[in-house]
């Protein structure tokens, strides 16, 4: 897990609004994000019970729809 420092935005009242990183921090936070998405993304697909298409069949389904 990475060490995170925000500091935050308040308003008037004292309520945290909202939330300032160091870029790097943001940038590993974001690049974590998407490496969670694609590992749900293979559980669902996996968990569905879709056919089973090679890959090479699958680029040609994209690249054939990606035409119409």
């Amino acid at each position: 897990m990475i060490a995170l420092h925000p500091e935050y935005i308040i308003d008037q009242s004292e309520h945290k609004k909202a939330v300032v990183l160091p870029f790097n921090e943001w940038e590993t936070l974001m690049s974590d994000i998407e490496e969670l998405e694609d590992i749900r993304a293979f559980d669902a697909a996996k968990s569905s019970n879709d056919p089973i298409i090679s890959f090479e069949q699958a680029v040609k389904e994209i690249k054939n729809n990606a035409i119409k």
